[in-house]
């Protein structure tokens, strides 16, 4: 019913940046909140930042100053922009969304398939 689909990952080095893109679609009454979590291999997945459909922004404290969530509620998008990225960074990166298809029914998550980023020398 809803589908969330990542874009813009890819290899970068130490410094570097990159931006993604998640494009919600499908029955969509409504996008609450909407962010991006990222899963490094051997740990659990990790909250990276979320922002409101008021625009409001929460950051893991590792990306503070480095990273920044935007979102276009015309386009059900949702943008992250990476800057002075660190091998530290590198993870599968998710998309969530917390979406109302009907105006009767009660919002649920949902995940997109996540987009891996890289950053190596």
């Amino acid at each position: 019913q809803v589908q969330l689909v990542e874009s813009g990952g890819g290899l970068v080095q130490p410094g570097g940046s990159l931006r993604l893109s998640c494009a919600a679609s499908g029955s969509i009454f409504k996008i609450y909140v909407m962010g991006w979590y990222r899963q490094a291999p051997g740990k659990q997945r990790e909250l990276v930042t979320t922002i409101t459909s008021s625009d409001t922004t929460n950051y893991a404290d590792s990306v503070k100053g480095r990273f920044t969530i935007s979102r276009d509620n015309a386009k059900n998008t949702v943008y992250l922009q990476m800057n002075s990225l660190k091998p530290e960074d590198t993870a599968v990166y998710y998309c969530h969304g917390t979406v109302q298809i009907t105006a009767v029914t009660a919002p649920r998550n949902y995940w997109g398939q996540g987009t891996q980023v890289t950053v190596s020398s």
